[in-house]
């Protein structure tokens, strides 16, 4: 199968929204990323069919304590194989589409930035990592036993069909689904990490930063207060 998604971007860029998202990026006064947990121990039910595979933890030296953000040599490689990057590409896409308001997910490279977030060699890079991999095989394991397909060839039908299984929180408290339900809920902190952090993601919400206002700040257009009410409201749904 060709790869469906194309990278968008350099590793220089991908570096600089990395680094933007290891602070909490707020909607509304909600956190939608990235701020990272020490998990629970994780016992595995077996009707939850997930793979629970280990990983190395990526050897490469981090950034250090003076980065060289001039430099294309990039500190680590990356993760994810084409395989995967489409996978999380239709992720993104599912969580984050095109609206009236601006670009999808993946037209502001949002794989990108979770590729290169998962192949940082930080503990709660690994730890988003190993959670990432294992889920990506859920799902292509739960697409295999339902539509005998990967879940990229899957349709868009039997997409949605998957991710409404595991995209509420309150199906966290069935075992089948219980650790795809982590999995999920993690990887939409980081699409919107990612989505947020870029230059027409910044935009959307209206943020505006180092330039002066004049007088009294106005505070957000109407406009602006309503849609950031309605992501909030499809946040509380989850």
């Amino acid at each position: 199968m060709s790869t469906l998604y194309n990278p968008k971007m350099t590793r220089r860029e991908s570096l600089k929204r990395m680094g933007s998202m290891t602070s909490v990026v707020m909607i509304g006064g909600i956190a939608v990323a990235c701020e990272t947990l020490e998990p629970e121990a994780m016992v595995v039910d077996p009707s939850s069919h997930w793979p629970d595979l280990d990983f190395a933890v990526i050897s490469e030296n981090g950034y250090g304590t003076d980065p060289n953000m001039i430099s294309p040599t990039a500190p680590w490689p990356r993760t994810l194989t084409s395989a995967q990057l489409d996978q999380v590409a239709v992720l993104s896409d599912i969580i984050c589409p095109q609206d009236d308001r601006g670009p999808s997910a993946t037209a502001v490279g949002v794989p990108d930035v979770i590729d290169e977030w998962v192949s940082a060699p930080y503990s709660s890079q690994h730890r988003d990592r190993v959670q990432m991999l294992n889920g990506l095989q859920w799902l292509d394991n739960e697409a295999d036993r339902r539509f005998s397909c990967s879940f990229v060839a899957a349709s868009d039908a039997q997409q949605i069909e998957i991710v409404e299984d595991i995209a509420y929180r309150d199906l966290g408290d069935v075992p089948e689904f219980e650790h795809a339900v982590q999995f999920f809920s993690r990887l939409r902190r980081l699409v919107f990490g990612g989505y947020f952090t870029s230059p027409e993601g910044i935009e959307d919400i209206g943020y505006i930063g180092n330039v002066p206002v004049v007088g009294d700040y106005p505070g957000p257009t109407d406009e602006a207060m309503e849609h950031l009410n309605r992501v909030i409201a499809d946040l509380e749904e989850f």
